[in-house]
């Protein structure tokens, strides 16, 4: 959990001090935005951490829905952040709750899965999500860099 817990500090350096309305600017070539990523890796912990304690092989609701990259009319900067410390809170949780690291679960069907259900450990899906995030911390990283030449590392 320590891994996974600095790599959401990155992330939340590289937004500290931004607007609203920069939260929701594009900055790059991708559609990426800061609150974009906010958003999609908060869902990201609520869908996997979903899948790893009911253990139904179910799709999470809304888990491919496409307006969690983007921040939508209404969203704050402020609220996202409150939803993406919730979840992590919700994660740790979950983490505690857990027996066993092992614990194999089978994934929902995606329209990019095998046709045969794959299964992942608890520890694969944590692993997973500590990838997810690091990735994102980087682009939000560009993201921001792009928005006002300030970094991650400048802001530590």
């Amino acid at each position: 959990m320590h891994a996974l817990s600095e790599q959401r500090e990155l992330l939340l350096i590289t937004v500290r001090g931004i607007t609203d309305a920069q939260a929701a600017q594009r900055a790059t070539a991708s559609d990426l935005t800061l609150g974009g990523v906010v958003k999609h890796l908060t869902r990201g912990e609520q869908m996997w951490m979903q899948i790893m304690t009911t253990g139904n092989g179910k799709l999470p609701e809304g888990m491919l829905d496409m307006g969690q990259y983007r921040m939508a009319d209404g969203d704050t900067l402020a609220g996202l952040l409150e939803q993406y410390v919730a979840a992590a809170r919700t994660t740790a949780q979950a983490v505690s709750d857990l027996r066993d690291l092992d614990r194999s679960v089978p994934l929902p069907s995606t329209p990019w899965s095998p046709p045969e259900t794959v299964h992942w450990s608890a520890r694969r899906i944590l692993l997973h999500l500590i990838r997810e995030t690091a990735q994102h911390a980087g682009h939000a990283d560009i993201v921001r860099e792009s928005l006002d030449g300030s970094s991650t590392t400048d802001r530590r």
